[in-house]
């Protein structure tokens, strides 16, 4: 009997353990990962700052949006002085990468790749323009899209993509498609204009990563 109630216990506390597990890691909804893409920069960029949209030699052509956002752990806690890299396409969809064979031209005056760091409550924003979308293949062509690269002590490397809310390629792109709709919905950012200035967007787009020291303690 008591061998018995013991091992009732400890089915109890290990459905206990478990369940504690998946309610801290869903608490902050965790931001699914994606791939880095081809077109991660290779080479120095002459700028690096948050303001994507213009470089010394002028304004980028495109949309002009500003995207906020806090990276916190799985448990909510925010995370400061993180890496932030953020890189993408220009409004016509081409990278200013080597590799990138699309036939289109490259914005002179778009920075193409930022590296940011968080504040002390995990908070980051840059300006950018929404970039064009490219064919992928003869017959995929990818959404507007930013692609995230979050580096952060005691946390994996994080690398996902981030889209806009409403463009009609989204529901046929291959890389989003590959997420539940939940996980979809966390990568795909609505933006609203703001009041004192029609002609520039802004969006949100939090970050939650899982802390790996914090799951061991759960083991």
């Amino acid at each position: 009997m008591e061998r018995r109630n013991l091992l009732k216990n400890a089915g109890i506390l290990l459905g206990s353990i478990t369940a504690l597990k998946a309610q801290s890691l869903a608490q902050c909804g965790l931001t699914p990962r994606q791939v880095k893409g081809p077109f991660y920069p290779v080479r120095e960029m002459e700028e690096l700052d948050a303001d994507l949209s213009k470089t010394i030699h002028g304004m980028a052509i495109g949309q002009k949006v500003i995207i906020r956002g806090q990276v916190t752990d799985h448990l909510c806690r925010p995370l400061k002085n993180v890496l932030v890299e953020v890189w993408q396409a220009c409004h016509t969809g081409k990278y200013d990468h080597p590799e990138d064979t699309f036939n289109a031209d490259l914005d002179p005056n778009f920075q193409y790749f930022a590296r940011l760091k968080t504040d002390h409550e995990g908070n980051y924003s840059f300006k950018t323009i929404i970039p064009g979308s490219y064919p992928a293949t003869s017959t995929w062509v990818r959404p507007p899209h930013i692609h995230f690269r979050v580096v952060a002590p005691g946390h994996p490397e994080f690398i996902t993509q981030m889209y806009f809310k409403g463009h009609v390629l989204n529901d046929s792109d291959q890389i989003l498609g590959q997420l539940s709709k939940e996980d979809q919905n966390k990568l795909v950012i609505e933006f609203k204009p703001i009041i004192e200035n029609d002609d520039l967007l802004t969006g949100n787009f939090n970050i939650a990563l899982i802390n790996m020291k914090n799951l061991k303690n759960f083991s």
